[in-house]
């Protein structure tokens, strides 16, 4: 190990207390980016990121504004002869809603124990600062060892309306070897991992139609046909017996997996107890053939996000809705396109729905999945990283979630991206007692050090 690496690594062992004093300073903002009320906040969390740039050395610091929240970016380029990582993060998040599930205060940064507790403290900030820790160690204990610039923004938990744009906007300022994105997570956190693979997204919104108002279902059931079954009916045939979906030339563009990613996936410990004690289901469902980690990660899905008919207040109502209406999400692997499957989508409700109703078809969102080459530089510098830290083989794995930016920097900037992150998967995201395991975190700084010295 190289004298300044091994400075970095004592100087991330020192500074704990003050890496973790970063984290809750950062969780304490409250940059709910989805609530107009927050906006100020949002902000102040921008202003945050910045300053933070700024006191690692980073040069052109400046945050950016968008027709929504800002992007922050900085960039360090003096390491001649290195590549150059695009870091990229994001300092919004969720709602905190329903408060009052939460044991503690959610915007505060509490520790208990193993962990800290707060909005944002896996789902990215913890991310963000453990990037920074390893960051700062590296530039205080010497020359840093690669080009970095930094893309931090402020709208990924709303779907990052405004990125597309930037990016295409800044493609120079923002070109690099590869990108680094640490907003993804561990399998457990005894397995080190690496995210080669991202599934993408397509959603709708889909409603039936049949009388012009709600009717009496003793004097209307039987002769009307009623909405909500029809939507029930057009839903359940969306799948077969073996999990199949159904929708034509929905599986023409599939990739297959390689002999490589298949042995790959055999190493992950997501069998189906894994998967029984994580959701509590009874049993589990989907496409027969393929393993669980293979019906995750490199499978497509299509699933229902929420049905909405007739009367769901309190008591009983016997009506015979007027109309029905689900929402639809599709997760789409490699080479399958979000426009197509739209149209497989609207090929198989002109061919089942029936007379008795109308239908509309409203697209909502969409993005393509994204994989990157496994010998990339950066998988490779990473794996060593992890394998250094954590004393084992990395595991490499393809996650069912879809993170629209990976897809974009592959498309516009022509660059693949090395996810990672030290979120475990029963850190609450998205719902309340959100939480970061804090020794898989100090870890994580610490692999971070490595890998950028491992890029030369």
């Amino acid at each position: 190990m190289s004298e300044h690496r091994e400075k970095a690594i004592q100087y991330v062992r020192e500074h704990k207390k003050e890496n973790l004093s970063s984290l809750k300073d950062f969780v304490a903002l409250p940059s709910v980016s989805t609530d107009p009320a927050y906006i100020p906040d949002v902000l102040k969390a921008a202003e945050w990121v910045a300053e933070s740039l700024r006191s690692l050395g980073m040069n052109n610091v400046k945050i950016y504004p968008t027709v929504k929240h800002p992007v922050v970016y900085g960039e360090w380029l003096e390491a001649n002869n290195a590549p150059t990582v695009l870091i990229y993060g994001h300092y919004d998040v969720q709602p905190i809603d329903p408060i009052e599930l939460w044991k503690s205060e959610p915007f505060a940064g509490n520790v208990i124990g193993d962990y800290i507790f707060g909005r944002g403290a896996s789902d990215m900030k913890g991310q963000d600062v453990a990037v920074m820790s390893a960051v700062e160690a590296i530039v205080r204990t010497g020359k840093f060892p690669v080009n970095i610039k930094w893309m931090i923004e402020g709208e990924e938990e709303i779907g990052s309306p405004s990125l597309e744009k930037f990016i295409s906007n800044h493609k120079e300022m923002l070109a690099c070897d590869f990108a680094l994105n640490p907003d993804s997570g561990m399998v457990g956190a005894d397995y080190p991992s690496i995210t080669y693979g991202l599934r993408g997204l397509a959603a709708f919104e889909l409603k039936v139609y049949g009388p012009t108002s709600d009717l009496h279902s003793g004097l209307f059931g039987g002769v009307v046909h009623n909405p909500a079954v029809a939507l029930a009916e057009l839903i359940a045939g969306m799948h077969d017996s073996n999990g199949r979906i159904t929708l034509p030339g929905f599986y023409d563009n599939v990739r297959s997996l390689s002999a490589k990613e298949k042995e790959e996936m055999a190493r992950l410990p997501t069998d189906d107890a894994y998967y029984l004690d994580m959701t509590g289901a009874p049993a589990l469902g989907g496409e027969k053939g393929f393993t669980p980690a293979e019906r995750v990660g490199a499978r497509p899905t299509l699933e229902v996000n929420g049905m909405i008919s007739g009367y769901t207040g309190p008591g009983f109502k016997t009506v015979l809705p007027s109309h029905a209406s689900a929402k639809i999400s599709m997760r789409i692997v490699p080479d399958q396109d979000p426009v197509k499957v739209a149209e497989q989508l609207r090929a198989y409700l002109e061919k089942n729905a029936p007379i008795t109703i109308r239908w509309e078809l409203e697209d909502k969102q969409g993005g393509p999945a994204s994989i990157s080459n496994l010998d990339n530089p950066g998988v490779v510098a990473l794996g060593k990283a992890l394998e250094t830290v954590w004393g084992k083989k990395a595991i490499l794995k393809r996650e069912g979630g879809s993170v629209p930016v990976v897809a974009q920097m592959q498309r516009l900037l022509g660059v693949e991206s090395v996810c990672t992150g030290f979120g475990l998967p029963d850190d609450n995201l998205h719902a309340p007692n959100e939480r970061q395991h804090l020794p898989t975190w100090y870890r994580g700084i610490e692999t971070m050090v490595h890998f950028f010295f491992n890029l030369v």
